[in-house]
């Protein structure tokens, strides 16, 4: 696999960020939720916060590129299993969550996500988030690891007419994971996943920082 430096790729890997006992206690964190949902939105789980905090296990990864004010604004809980094997396209992420619906320019595209309010920010600021991949379980090549198009966080908007394009002129890389690693990357990069060959458990923790807060009485919804 090739060494991803973040800056120009726009992700690095963590290995063993968690160590084995950390990996239980978040495992044991998250075992209350409900099994059958591909993506879960997270929101007051209890005990999680101590891991995202920019001092926690996970919240230390991403302060190392966005510095010591960084925080975490969302949090997805993913499991794919042989019922919910899906794939997704290429695609950049664009939306935030906020707690409220308020009309600030440039704030765009608004929609509902699981009872959670979400928006289409400027692109300025989704290009200062990262977001953070934390593996519970093994993603080797036949269990649907993440790919990503290294360098196409540096492109801006990308129009959907190019994306396959720009995947081709980037190429490819697969996230791979063992249990405790965790993946950074830029939040705006170019990323999909495949169906897995060898469905098992896939569970990962993703949570996007981001650093300040929002313009014109906008909160950022957090975990």
């Amino acid at each position: 696999m090739k060494h991803l430096v973040f800056p120009d790729d726009g992700a690095r890997l963590f290995r063993q960020a968690l160590a084995s006992d950390q990996l239980r206690q978040l495992t044991s964190i998250l075992s209350h939720l409900p099994p059958d949902h591909a993506g879960l939105r997270l929101r007051g789980v209890e005990g999680l916060a101590r891991f995202l905090a920019a001092a926690g296990p996970i919240g230390s990864c991403a302060r190392s590129v966005l510095g010591e004010a960084c925080h975490p604004v969302r949090a997805i809980l993913f499991d794919k299993t042989a019922a919910t094997n899906w794939a997704l396209g290429w695609h950049q992420d664009r939306t935030i969550a906020v707690k409220a619906r308020i009309p600030v320019d440039g704030f765009e595209t608004w929609s509902v996500k699981s009872g959670m309010q979400h928006v289409e920010p400027p692109f300025a600021l989704l290009s200062g988030m990262v977001t953070l991949r934390v593996h519970i379980d093994p993603v080797p090549a036949s269990n649907a690891p993440l790919l990503i198009a290294p360098g196409s966080h540096k492109l801006g908007r990308i129009p959907e007419e190019d994306v396959k394009d720009v995947v081709r002129r980037c190429g490819t890389v697969a996230c791979l994971a063992d249990p405790g690693d965790i993946w950074l990357y830029a939040t705006p990069i170019l990323h999909a996943s495949d169906a897995a060959t060898t469905p098992m458990h896939r569970r990962v923790l993703q949570v996007d920082f981001a650093v300040g807060e929002l313009p014109g009485g906008l909160e950022w919804l957090g975990v």
